[in-house]
Parts: structure tokens; sequence; C-alpha cells
């Protein structure tokens, strides 16, 4: 399933066409995991996206710019390096997945123009972890999209994580939404925005 988002907004508040083509894994049929009669929202890291078969049978469009799975990713890397130089690929990660795969996937993570970060709700935030990780631990220096459920409110912190790219949810007002990247004038805990705290500031 591909989708192209329209529109994207980046971290200086302005709002650009969207030249990527966001692919994801087909639906799966598994049920869902339950605990103490609940079902569990959130699926495990370290859980698989996809069983191989699926993987290998999920058409990926023959040009332009396709930000893949990871699991795609990791599965035909091959097939796609000719493409990955031509920055032509990129790759987004589901929030129970882990950035060390991709990193180690790579001779060099900044060869991804874009990395994308999925947030299938908007109450499941280890995307902001796995946001600091890249930018901090791991030091890429490309395009950072937040994808899935971005909300508004979310837009400022995203950005103090290491996003400079948000496809704000489909039924959002995109250009209203980039008010909020300025909704606080200053900041007092240190992040990758600003690494010093407000009292060594002072």
């Amino acid at each position: 399933m591909s989708e192209r988002q329209t529109e994207i907004l980046l971290a200086d508040g302005s709002v650009i066409a969207d030249d990527w083509v966001w692919l994801r894994l087909p639906e799966s049929a598994e049920p869902q995991k339950k605990s103490a009669g609940k079902v569990v929202l959130f699926r495990l890291t370290g859980d698989s996206a996809a069983p191989a078969e699926v993987v290998a049978g999920v058409a990926i469009p023959a040009s332009g710019r396709v930000l893949l799975p990871l699991t795609i990713w990791l599965a035909r890397k091959d097939e796609l390096a000719p493409r990955l130089a031509a920055g032509e690929i990129g790759v987004w990660l589901d929030s129970f997945e882990e950035p060390q795969a991709l990193v180690d996937s790579l001779a060099d993570i900044n060869t991804l123009p874009v990395i994308g970060l999925n947030f299938p709700r908007f109450i499941d935030g280890r995307a902001f972890s796995v946001a600091f990780l890249l930018r901090n631990r791991y030091g890429y220096r490309g395009q950072l999209r937040a994808l899935g459920d971005v909300l508004r409110d979310q837009l400022f912190f995203l950005r103090r994580v290491g996003f400079d790219a948000y496809a704000v949810r489909a039924d959002l007002d995109i250009r209203a939404a980039a008010a909020s990247l300025a909704d606080f004038p200053e900041v007092y805990q240190s992040s990758t925005d600003q690494p010093l705290p407000l009292f060594r500031r002072a």
C-alpha cells in the first residue's frame, strides 16, 4: 500500500509539495495480543513487521522517490542499492522497531536522504526517543520526518528531539498547524535543538 502526502511541513514553518511516496506493508490479519482481557495497544520491540513472503511480494514503485518500511529495506537492500545512490530511497520505522537495525544495514546512515518515524497513535510516543537517538547517538543529518497520527500539539516537541519535517494528519489544516512550532518562546530542558538547559544559559 502506498500513499503520497500532497504537502509536508518543515521545521521553519514552510509548507512544500511532497515528492516522496510512503510505501506501507499490507495490513496484517494477525489477531491482536491480549492481556488481562484488554487489547494490548502497542506491539513490542522485536516483533516482526511482516512475514518474509509478504515482504518479498510488495511492489516497489519503479521510479521516483520512495519511503520504504524498514522490513523491506533490510530484506531487499541489495536490489535497491542503485536507487539509494541516486537519492531515491528513504526508510521509515514503525514505533516498535529499533534504529540499530537500520544503522547496521548501512556503511553511512547519512546516505539516506530521509528517515521517517511512524506514530500509529497519538498516545504512542516511542518515536520521540528514536528521533533523539538518530540525531545524537548515530549522527543522522538528513531529513527526519514524522509520519502517521501527527497532530498540531506535537509539533513543537517533535522539533525539540530532532524532527525537521512533519506529515501532518490529512484531516488537519497544515498551515494552521505550522503556528504551533512557535508555541513557546523559551525551553528549560536540554534536547537536540538546544544542548544547554536554561540554567546554564541564564
